[in-house]
């Protein structure tokens, strides 16, 4: 059994299936604001947790996240559990959307979804600049939106920048912005509530382009 959390609940809405990143469950307040933004904007929004962080909710180990690999199964579930009567977009913030990403194709030709979504996609791991994480990006023919801060460590702009992807991929770069997508105040004169705002509009605009 899956548990979602829904926002914008309502008949006939395009949904966004959700997932979070590897640290942090479905209800931070980073997570809440990108699916109360989303739903403000017209979607209707599920977020699900994989079944590690679920037991953490529950008492269990705080053990890590297993191989991306190994958690594609659970994605699916997801999806199979979500009852849909409009358009499916699915992704996630950083390992979320990353793991949607492997099985986004597949759907995508089969006409289970619409696009992909990734908030702050991990294009390497922290401080390995060289052990790249793109697998399917290059070749990818589903439409996708990446929505990335200039100074993440998991993937600068100059990094990125250098790298092949597909034509349906779309980097959008959100200045200064690191991770989370949070931007120095003094910097920018942007706070991460800014930030995440841009970003609600940027897949809300995006998704309604693709229906």
């Amino acid at each position: 059994m899956v548990d979602l959390l829904l926002n914008g609940e309502e008949p006939g809405r395009p949904t966004v299936l959700l997932a979070h990143g590897s640290g942090a469950p479905m209800d931070t307040p980073w997570m809440t604001a990108v699916a109360e933004g989303l739903a403000l904007r017209g979607f209707r929004v599920a977020r699900f947790e994989f079944a590690y962080m679920a037991a953490r909710r529950n008492g269990g180990s705080r053990r890590p996240p297993g191989a991306a690999e190994t958690m594609v199964p659970e994605y699916m579930t997801a999806i199979n559990a979500l009852a849909c009567d409009g358009p499916l977009i699915i992704g996630g913030k950083s390992m979320g959307g990353r793991i949607a990403s492997m099985i986004a194709d597949d759907l995508y030709a089969s006409g289970r979804i619409l696009g992909l979504m990734c908030l702050g996609f991990p294009f390497h791991p922290q401080n390995k600049p060289d052990a790249l994480r793109l697998q399917h990006l290059p070749s990818m023919k589903c439409p996708t939106l990446i929505c990335q801060g200039t100074r993440d460590p998991l993937g600068t702009r100059a990094e990125v920048e250098t790298l092949t992807l597909s034509p349906e991929v779309q980097v959008h770069w959100l200045e200064d912005g690191d991770h989370d997508l949070k931007p120095r105040k003094r910097v920018t004169g942007c706070s991460l509530e800014d930030h995440l705002d841009q970003a609600c509009s940027l897949v809300a605009n995006w998704g309604r382009g693709l229906i």
